[in-house]
């Protein structure tokens, strides 16, 4: 189904975070321009792994549900501020090999004609043991 995105507001963002809930990608990429950009919260660089285009995100998003299965985004809240919109969540599931994963994470947003042009996307580091 085509989704309309045309305004940005928390109840998008509550609506993106609902289709990453279900797993659906090509959900998710209704919200995503062509040319967006996604910025994994790991990678090689200071800013993660940055993936450019629909195609790559795409590939990065389903890596991420083949990583972690049962991935679910939860205890949200979200903001928009003009073209900016910023969701913080706690992550949990349990990755491929087994191992449960619970962080609490944030996204930033930035929006150009209703649609997600670039995902920026930060996890705390959870240090066990400390």
């Amino acid at each position: 189904m085509k989704q309309d995105h045309s305004s940005v507001s928390v109840a998008t963002l509550k609506a993106v975070l609902d289709a990453f809930n279900a797993h659906d990608l090509d959900l998710i990429m209704t919200f995503f321009s062509d040319d967006c950009v996604l910025e994994m919260p790991r990678g090689p660089d200071p800013w993660g792994r940055r993936l450019v285009g629909s195609s790559a995100v795409r590939e990065g998003l389903r890596t991420r549900f083949s990583g972690i299965p049962d991935v679910q985004y939860k205890d949200d809240t979200h903001f928009v501020s003009g073209e900016t919109g910023v969701s913080q969540w706690t992550l949990r599931g349990t990755s491929a090999d087994g191992q449960p994963v619970e962080v609490r994470g944030c996204d930033f947003f930035t929006f150009e004609n209703g649609k997600i042009a670039k995902k920026d996307s930060y996890w705390k580091i959870r240090e066990v043991g400390s």
